[in-house]
């Protein structure tokens, strides 16, 4: 897969994004798929049991030698850091309690925030529900890579820096992109997170704090994993902007892979997506899909003719509403 050509800006368009269109003709089509968008409560259980996993982890890996340390935050710690990081993703579409009780899921995302070890679950949420209603949106998507990302992020080891440091880069790109006043839920996420890290360093040590913010970072940057950052939206294929992958990795990521249904069904938890693929088949089997996320990554880098630019963005029409 690929284009003919390397790229020197990104593809634009001037059509909406195709979610729209095809969630309404498959629920012409198929109306039982409104039967699936309800919460997942078994959500909050697996959440909770990979939180306190995650606390037991840092009583066990506190008086490690450091190469141990770095060993098992890799193999462990940065896998289970990158799931918690889709656990939020799932409960910012209000998946854990439903949408009548969004308090209550915002207060389970800074929960499910605490092994992450850095403030992330609400200033997801704010700028995520933007990704979906604006897809590719020029200044508001900060999804999409900056300029200065697509122009210098152009050669394979220039690419293989730049998905390293993909934790640093969706930091700061709502910054550039499309910065928002902080709330009063940041701010809470923050002071708890803060307290919580102060709390495990007085008790249990440097190490562990080692353990948890390195392992984000890791398990956020070139992991296996991560290759659902890539495999998600850039453009492998001309004329397709979403894609799916239906392997394995989906038992630790909420079925994110199911991307393609995703945008499709966003009220739809990650737990039922399968079922929105079975019903509706004929719809997503003939869309470009991909077998590996590590493929992913490998192709990306490799293929001169892929970068950050490879994106599908287009101009917003008329008034943006802002929180």
């Amino acid at each position: 897969m690929g284009n003919s050509v390397a790229r020197e800006d990104f593809e634009w368009v001037y059509t909406d994004q195709p979610h729209a269109d095809r969630r309404k003709e498959i629920l012409a089509k198929y109306p039982e798929i409104k039967a699936l968008m309800k919460p997942d409560y078994n959500l909050v259980w697996i959440v909770s049991c990979m939180v306190f996993t995650q606390f037991i982890a840092f009583y066990l890996v506190k008086d490690l030698d450091w190469k141990w340390l770095m060993f098992w935050t890799y193999v462990f710690g940065s896998c289970i850091s990158h799931s918690m990081t889709l656990a939020i993703h799932e409960i910012s579409h209000n998946s854990a309690f439903g949408n009548c009780k969004a308090m209550w899921n915002r207060c389970f995302g800074i929960f499910a925030n605490l092994p992450i070890g850095l403030p992330y679950s609400i200033s997801f949420k704010r700028y995520h529900m933007d990704h979906h209603r604006y897809l590719g949106g020029d200044g508001i998507d900060v999804d999409i890579p900056t300029d200065f990302e697509g122009w210098f992020f152009c050669t394979p080891i220039r690419k293989l820096i730049w998905i390293i440091l993909q934790p640093l880069f969706y930091t700061i790109r709502p910054l550039c992109i499309n910065p928002k006043p902080i709330s009063k839920l940041e701010l809470i996420n923050l002071l708890v997170q803060f307290a919580f890290d102060i709390v495990v360093y007085h008790f249990l040590g440097i190490k562990v704090i080692v353990y948890m913010l390195v392992g984000s970072i890791l398990g956020l940057g070139l992991h296996p994993i991560s290759g659902h950052f890539i495999a998600e939206h850039y453009m492998f294929l001309k004329g397709h902007e979403t894609y799916s992958y239906y392997g394995p990795l989906n038992y630790l990521t909420f079925n994110v892979g199911y991307h393609n249904e995703h945008h499709d069904f966003p009220s739809v938890p990650g737990k039922n997506l399968p079922l929105v693929r079975k019903i509706a088949a004929e719809y997503y089997d003939s869309l470009p899909q991909y077998t590996s996320w590590v493929k992913v990554l490998y192709d990306f880098i490799m293929d001169d003719t892929l970068s950050p630019y490879s994106r599908m963005k287009r101009k917003l029409k008329g008034e943006i509403k802002q929180e």
